[in-house]
């Protein structure tokens, strides 16, 4: 059992009989004198995705849910969805383009260090790591003792995603990328 002010990003939790993965949270303390403050959620349905918005007060108690973590490799995207393997037991599973909206960004073939979650044996959600490391294909070029200014440049990584990053890089090199906020952390 979670109360609401405990929620995070990634949880599974029950709601009205149904499985709900969390993906958002945001605090709000209201103004008013004895007012408690709301938490508002962002939750996909752990099988079919959808969507569903809800505010909780922070005392508010949410039923677990069971479920497992399992480490898991990207393998490849094809017209049914998008593949990855247990790295551990080898088994693969497959999700739509629905249910990975937020992680295809972070995809490339052979990524590893991501988590599929497991509820009642069927995975429903994938959880990228918190870094990841990835190669710039498409940026202008270098310019010498850019290393001097904090300027930055649009470059294009491996999986389309765009980000800025430092004028001193270039092309082929690798950066590490923070999958939260989607910025540019260090050369990898």
């Amino acid at each position: 059992m979670a109360r609401a002010a405990e929620l995070k990003a990634g949880m599974v939790v029950d709601i009205d009989g149904q499985p709900y993965i969390v993906r958002q949270v945001q605090a709000h303390n209201p103004t008013a004198r004895g007012a408690s403050t709301l938490y508002k959620t962002r939750l996909n349905h752990a099988g079919t995705g959808q969507k569903l918005d809800r505010s909780f007060k922070g005392d508010e108690i949410l039923p677990d849910v069971d479920f497992r973590r399992r480490a898991v490799q990207f393998l490849y995207a094809d017209a049914d969805g998008y593949t990855f393997m247990d790295v551990e037991d080898y088994n693969q599973y497959s999700l739509n383009a629905e249910q990975l909206e937020d992680v295809i960004p972070f995809l490339s073939d052979g990524a590893a260090g991501f988590t599929a979650l497991i509820v009642e044996d069927a995975c429903v959600g994938i959880d990228p790591p918190a870094t990841i490391e990835m190669e710039i294909v498409e940026t202008s070029p270098a310019m010498k003792g850019a290393s001097q200014s904090a300027r930055t440049k649009t470059a294009k990584l491996a999986s389309g995603l765009e980000i800025q990053v430092p004028e001193y890089l270039a092309e082929g090199e690798r950066v590490k990328i923070n999958t939260t906020t989607r910025e540019y952390m260090s050369r990898a």
